[in-house]
């Protein structure tokens, strides 16, 4: 029942409207055709990542006046009523972020399979409205066969994680910088962080090796366009670290 209702409302959308692009594109670039789909999925959910991304940023940048909350030594309630007036103060809702991931997930799981499993089209899987492509080539640009593994492709594609990770908001700096100062905390976050810039990058080219060219190319696509979204938004969120530090 659940697949069922995935499929309809989610998958057989993208494909078609993928099916769609392949059919007006000269030549019918599969490739051109995935980054085309990628951007217009990515825009429509722009308004509620925009919120995501930016409520993500001060939650950062909020992190030392939170862990100076964590250690102070008040009660489990003093420090929640401590927490709830800073986010109040900075009009931070701290659980929007979950909602609008939760929002994104089925959308973009449902991108990316359309990417690993709708190279082929077919009647049966597209509307009548929607003519079957003549012609679909998969070598994007005429360069890269994007029905295979690519590893040009996997390589950018781990580059451009990197990429993102660099632009992603990071904590604020505390005036205590020794390990000796550190919560636990502080450390366990500043290694995820190292492993999330570094490592992780690996883990998205070895996976988009493992695939196919497409969806390689919809991962660098993707990333692409949310590291200027990214950007924008760190720029946005100029005004609320002046604040912020203002009131230290």
């Amino acid at each position: 029942m659940i697949h069922q209702i995935w499929t309809s409302l989610l998958y057989k959308p993208l494909l078609n409207v993928l099916a769609f692009f392949v059919s007006i594109i000269p030549g019918g670039d599969l490739g051109v055709a995935v980054i085309i789909l990628t951007i217009l999925v990515k825009l429509i959910l722009f308004p509620i990542a925009q919120r995501s991304l930016k409520n993500q940023a001060a939650m950062k940048l909020l992190e030392p006046e939170m862990n100076k909350i964590k250690t102070s030594g008040a009660s489990k309630e003093e420090q929640a009523k401590q927490t709830m007036e800073i986010y109040k103060k900075y009009k931070i809702n701290p659980f929007s972020g979950c909602l609008l991931v939760l929002i994104q997930l089925p959308i973009i799981f449902a991108l990316y399979y359309v990417f690993l499993k709708g190279i082929s089209f077919d009647s049966n899987s597209l509307y009548s409205f929607v003519a079957v492509p003549q012609n679909v080539s998969m070598k994007f640009l005429g360069f890269w066969d994007i029905s295979g593994k690519s590893l040009v492709l996997a390589i950018i594609a781990g580059i451009s994680q990197f990429c993102l990770a660099y632009f992603m908001p990071k904590a604020a700096k505390t005036q205590d910088t020794t390990k000796k100062g550190q919560s636990f905390q502080e450390t366990f976050a500043k290694s995820m962080n190292m492993q999330m810039k570094y490592v992780f990058p690996f883990i998205v080219a070895f996976i988009a090796y493992s695939v196919s060219g497409a969806v390689a190319l919809y991962w660098v696509t993707s990333n692409i366009f949310t590291i200027f979204q990214q950007i924008y938004v760190n720029k946005k969120n100029k005004s609320l670290e002046l604040l912020v530090n203002a009131n230290k």
